[in-house]
C-alpha cells in the first residue's frame, strides 16, 4: 500500500548546535522509499548515519543563530503480514536471540520491574501470549484517558498507570512495559499514520510472538496496517523524533500520512476472526 507522508519542524536556534533527526521513513524488505526529499531552511550541509540497526538518523549542524525550517516528504510503500492468531505460538526465553532479549529488560521509560505484581495480577492468569498483550492493550485503552497536554517528555509507564492519562507515547510504553513484565519482548515503535486526528508523529509497540514482530496500539486511533514506520528502540529515548545539542527551542511540529493508492481496507484488532500483523 502506498502512502505518501510528510514531516515538517521549526526551531530557533540561538547558538551554534547540532541536530540529529529521526523522521526518514525506514527501508525494509516490507517498506520501500519510492522517493523522498528532506530540505532545511536555510541550508546546512547534513549527513545520513551508519547507526547501529535499522534507522535512519541525519545530522547537521546550524553553526549561527536561525530560525531553521525542517521539511520531510516521501512516497513510501508498505506491505504487512497477517499471521492467524492460533498459529502465534509463545517463544520461549531460550529460543530468543541476544537482539531480541535486550527487549526483556526495563528501560528509561518502561519500568517493567516495577510494574510485575500488577501485570501478573492482571494478566498473568492468560495462557496465550497473543491473548496476554490483547487483554493488555485492550486494559491500556479502556482504562487510561488519551488525553493530550497530560503528560511531559519525563513520564513513564508507571506514572501512566497512577495517573491513568497520557497520549500514545505514553500508551505504547504502558504496553511494553507489561510485555516485558510479563516475560515478553516489546519495543517501541513509530511512525506516520493515516487518519490519525489531529495529524502528527504516532507511537505505538511491537511485541514478540511466534518469532514474530507484532504491532498493537493501544489508542486505537488508526488502523494497523495505515502505518509508515520510521523507528523502533527500547522506548521514545531510542526512537526520538529530534536530539539536540545546543540552545534550542522548537516552535512547530506536523506529520501527515495521505494515501497514495486505492482500495484500502483498515484492519484492527476486534471481532473473531483476529490475526496478528507484522511489518516485516
Amino acid at each position: 500500500m502506498k502512502f505518501s507522508v510528510s514531516g515538517a519542524l521549526s526551531y530557533e536556534v540561538k547558538a551554534a548546535s547540532t541536530f540529529i533527526l529521526n523522521i526518514h521513513a525506514l527501508r525494509t524488505p516490507a517498506q520501500a522509499v519510492l522517493e523522498e526529499t528532506f530540505k532545511l531552511d536555510p541550508y546546512f550541509k547534513s549527513e545520513e548515519l551508519a547507526w547501529p540497526g535499522e534507522n535512519r538518523y541525519v545530522r547537521f549542524e546550524v553553526t549561527e543563530p536561525a530560525y531553521l525550517n525542517i521539511n520531510y516528504h516521501a512516497i513510501v510503500d508498505t506491505s504487512v503480514k497477517l499471521t492467524p492468531a492460533d498459529q502465534l505460538v509463545d517463544t520461549p526465553v531460550i529460543e530468543l536471540d541476544a537482539t531480541t532479549l535486550h527487549y526483556l529488560s526495563p528501560s528509561r521509560y518502561c519500568q517493567s520491574d516495577k510494574l510485575f505484581r500488577f501485570a501478573h495480577s492482571k494478566f498473568g492468569k492468560i495462557d496465550n501470549a497473543f491473548e496476554k498483550v490483547l487483554a493488555l492493550t485492550d486494559w491500556i485503552y479502556e482504562n487510561v484517558e488519551y488525553l493530550s497536554g497530560s503528560t511531559n517528555s519525563q513520564t513513564s509507564a508507571y506514572d501512566t498507570v497512577a495517573e491513568q492519562a497520557g497520549v500514545c507515547r505514553d500508551f505504547a510504553h504502558l504496553g511494553i512495559a507489561l510485555c516485558r513484565a510479563l516475560d515478553i519482548p516489546a519495543r517501541y515503535f513509530t511512525g506516520y499514520a493515516f487518519q490519525l486526528n489531529p495529524p502528527d508523529f504516532h507511537a505505538c509497540f511491537e511485541a514478540y510472538i511466534g518469532h514474530e514482530w507484532i504491532l498493537f496500539d493501544a489508542t486505537r486511533l488508526v488502523p494497523l496496517n495505515g502505518i509508515v514506520k520510521i523507528a523502533t528502540g527500547r522506548d521514545a529515548a531510542d526512537a526520538a523524533i529530534g536530539t539536540i545539542f545546543g540552545d534550542v527551542r522548537c516552535t512547530f511540529v506536523s506529520a501527515s500520512c495521505q494515501l497514495a493508492d486505492k482500495d484500502f481496507e483498515p484492519y484492527y484488532y476486534k471481532g473473531d476472526n483476529i490475526q496478528g500483523l507484522t511489518y516485516l
